[in-house]
């Protein structure tokens, strides 16, 4: 797998619509990229960034706008691709084994040469067997692998696969991701390389060895990194969540141009620093965690958007900030209420204010520290400065700004402590209540 040479090499590739009032539409900014030997790259970006338009157009399904690109140097549509789908776009009346053999008939290969090519294909996905059986009596799980034995029987020397595992449930969905795994570094597969664009961020950095993250509208590279991590790779482990930890920050952060570089320091402990809040307001982590199912239930991230009519990257700060509180739990891509999240949906104003306060007490050092800060000083006011110099070495100057007006919100709406704009200090607020008077005095 040490190869690097370029596959696919795409030069300044755009895509864009014309418009009823003589303009165009830009769907994909001019971008270069490559597609090299001996990798899995996975593509991520939000939803309707053009992701499937970037891989039909590496894949010679749809013309670029402007710009070239070539298949091992060459600008002729390439004979050697495959595609696994999202759906299973099988031929209902045909069998297993006829299925897998349709691109071979389709190439003119003699039939005994493709009844021995499918049936090694079915066997190296597991479907040995079941040859002769419907797509109708197949699980959702065999007959995506009917898919994948499809595309592995014209020997690819790129297989792409476009959200090949989102329409299967938990559990098909990885048995699937660990035999692409298996098979890959088994070098079961005659393919080179492999493009998968998925939306799931922990699939991709379980599958990949390289990630490519877009921005939208219109589409252009925000991130373009290698995964050094050897595999078998463990999603608990400190390097895949940061790995994780830095696609959300992309996603959630379209406005930084550059972001954090991700390198050799992601693989180590982090050194003493202070934890990215999520730029979330209160009252939209109180929105959403009352419009989730009370039950506890999981519900897939993505359907969650989509029942509020919103795209996954308006929701994931909100997330994030949920489970940073402990109100939310995110396991694969699924999201659904802790027990705690449930008490809070189900609570009062006020009493979702005081479970706000303990939880930001407890879970960000920030607040908690700016709040022990006021409290100390005898006249309960304290300058935003010194909090500056200490946000300073784990923060850009912009994400600095970002996070002190996150930590003032919070505060402010778990009634820690105020901020005095025009003095750019911190300060509490007169008690209203002897009780309120008491507390301040400790």
């Amino acid at each position: 797998m040490a190869q690097t040479n370029a596959l696919i090499e795409a030069r300044s590739i755009e895509k864009f619509y014309p418009a009823p009032d003589g303009n165009r539409i830009q769907v994909i900014a001019p971008l270069d990229l490559e597609v090299r030997a001996g990798q899995i790259l996975a593509l991520l970006g939000p939803s309707g960034s053009g992701k499937s338009t970037l891989l039909r157009m590496l894949a010679g399904l749809s013309k670029p706008s402007s710009g070239k690109v070539r298949w091992n140097g060459k600008e002729d549509n390439p004979s050697n691709l495959a595609i696994v789908f999202q759906s299973f776009a099988l031929f209902p009346w045909l069998t297993v084994q006829q299925n897998v053999e349709a691109p071979l008939e389709a190439r003119g290969v003699p039939p005994e040469e493709r009844a021995d090519r499918s049936w090694r294909a079915l066997d190296t996905v597991g479907l040995s067997g079941f040859e002769g059986a419907f797509p109708k009596e197949l699980s959702g799980g065999m007959r995506q692998r009917v898919g994948f034995a499809r595309a592995l029987v014209v020997e690819p020397e790129v297989l792409f696969m476009d959200e090949p595992f989102s329409a299967l449930d938990v559990l098909t969905a990885e048995n699937l991701r660990s035999q692409v795994i298996e098979l890959w570094m088994g070098r079961k597969l005659s393919t080179q390389a492999i493009f998968i664009v998925t939306h799931n961020i922990e699939e991709a950095v379980l599958l990949a060895d390289r990630i490519v993250v877009l921005g939208k509208n219109p589409a252009r590279i925000r991130a373009d990194f290698e995964v050094t991590l050897p595999h078998w790779r463990d999603r608990k482990s400190y390097a895949f969540v940061r790995h994780v930890d830095y696609i959300y920050q992309i996603l959630t952060q379209p406005q930084l141009e550059q972001p954090i570089h991700i390198g050799g320091p992601l693989a180590k402990e982090p050194r003493a620093g202070y934890q990215m809040l999520p730029h979330v307001r209160p009252g939209g982590l109180e929105g959403l965690l009352e419009m989730m199912p009370q039950d506890g239930s999981r519900t897939d991230l993505y359907k969650l958007a989509e029942d509020l009519g919103l795209e996954v990257d308006d929701i994931l700060p909100i997330i994030e900030a949920g489970s940073l509180l402990g109100f939310v739990s995110v396991t694969e891509g699924d999201v659904q209420l802790t027990e705690t999240g449930m008490r809070f949906a189900d609570t009062d104003i006020l009493g979702q204010k005081d479970m706000f306060r303990d939880a930001a007490l407890r879970s960000v050092p920030l607040i908690d520290q700016i709040r022990r800060a006021v409290l100390a000083k005898p006249n309960h006011r304290i300058a935003d400065e010194f909090f500056r110099d200490l946000l300073d070495e784990s923060f850009t100057e912009d994400e600095l700004q970002r996070q002190l007006e996150t930590a003032i919100s919070w505060g402010r709406y778990a009634e820690l402590f105020d901020y005095d704009a025009a003095h750019k200090r911190f300060f509490l607020p007169e008690p209203e209540t002897e009780e309120e008077a008491d507390e301040v005095r400790g």
